[in-house]
């Protein structure tokens, strides 16, 4: 059953990275270090993140990086305690939006073809398949569904 709760979004602060790794842990085969978190933050002026709040605790984060008119979905994460809630919707659509706030007028990102409930999410977003990138996770060689969207 979902359940409705107050989310506050803000962008990632370096003193946010701790969780957000025990996120990236607990969602990803291969997940990014910590390092790779404080280089985004402090060394790529094209880099956006945004992390979901429920009580104060992250929730959630995304990241992008935003290229000319072009916004690029690096990763996305939602805690498994929090998940079938609508929570990857609300962080994309935020994300969009911020997107569009910084000159965006598409984004893409890639998504294996195994992960049907984020596939399903982006879809209804308004994402459309554009091709594959073969062999693209390095964990088990998986291909990656390209998608794009045109923003508003």
């Amino acid at each position: 059953m979902e359940q409705k709760f107050e989310l506050g979004f803000r962008f990632m602060t370096l003193e946010d990275i701790p969780a957000v790794t025990e996120l990236e842990r607990l969602s990803f085969t291969t997940p990014w270090p910590h390092d790779a978190f404080v280089n985004e933050l402090t060394k790529n002026p094209n880099a956006r993140y945004v992390v979901a709040l429920h009580e104060n605790k992250v929730v959630a984060y995304c990241g992008m990086w935003i290229i000319l008119d072009e916004a690029h979905i690096t990763n996305v994460a939602v805690h498994p305690s929090y998940r079938g809630q609508k929570i990857g919707v609300r962080m994309m659509q935020k994300m969009m939006g911020v997107a569009v706030m910084f000159g965006a007028k598409s984004m893409t990102l890639e998504v294996r073809p195994s992960n049907t409930v984020a596939r399903s999410m982006y879809v209804k977003l308004g994402f459309k398949e554009h091709g594959v990138r073969k062999r693209y996770y390095s964990d088990n060689n998986e291909d990656a569904i390209i998608m794009w969207v045109t923003l508003q």
